[in-house]
């Protein structure tokens, strides 16, 4: 598949790259995309939650009523969790909720989100480029020759660069990433891609 390169003003530059059939070409594999993004979601939490038990709340240890004959559930002191204001059981305690996914799933799961944006035509190529000073002003006037303004847009760059970085971060629908930290969740979260000419090989390095 070939697409043309434009440049920061949204021209031709009468150059096509072909987007390599091996990452953007595959039939897009759902089952490792949702397992990628579950674990990328499952990352993201802080797992702190926490809930006290009956060794871990304060109250009188006294046993309340006869242990039968009351017409009721058993219960010992107010602390039992079959009390209003009495202990959880079983509740959610501090944890990590990592996973282990294997390499080669993510690079699937990253290919197929690769292949679905390029399947949507959703992929645009620019030169490489780079802004003097950090201008949200900049990125705009960029973001409007490509005529993408209304989308949610991933820009995809080759190495980190502060100023096209700072020059994004204000913008709601915009996010700027480097191709070796390109995961499949903030691809399928995107609706147009921007990769610079530079990236597209850096992915290609990384998923080959």
């Amino acid at each position: 598949m070939e697409v043309n390169v434009l440049n920061i003003k949204g021209e031709d530059t009468g150059r096509k790259v072909t987007l390599n059939e091996s990452i953007f070409g595959i039939t897009p594999n759902d089952h490792a995309i949702y397992l990628d993004v579950k674990q990328f979601m499952a990352n993201q939490r802080q797992g702190t939650h926490k809930s006290k038990e009956r060794s871990e709340i304060s109250g009188s240890t006294r046993k309340l009523g006869r242990q039968k004959g009351g017409g009721g559930a058993r219960r010992g002191d107010i602390n039992s969790p079959v009390l209003v204001g009495g202990a959880r059981v079983f509740g959610p305690k501090p944890r990590d909720y990592w996973f282990k996914l294997n390499k080669k799933v993510k690079t699937l799961a990253r290919k197929s989100a690769l292949s679905y944006k390029a399947q949507e035509n959703a992929i645009i190529i620019v030169e490489d480029f780079s802004f003097e000073a950090p201008k949200t002003k900049d990125f705009v006037t960029m973001v409007n020759n490509l005529k993408i303004a209304d989308k949610k847009l991933l820009l995809v760059l080759p190495e980190s660069n502060k100023n096209v970085y700072l020059s994004a971060r204000n913008i709601e629908r915009a996010k700027v990433a480097i191709a070796s930290a390109l995961n499949t969740y903030i691809v399928l979260n995107a609706e147009t891609l921007v990769i610079t000419e530079n990236s597209l090989k850096a992915i290609e390095n990384v998923l080959s």
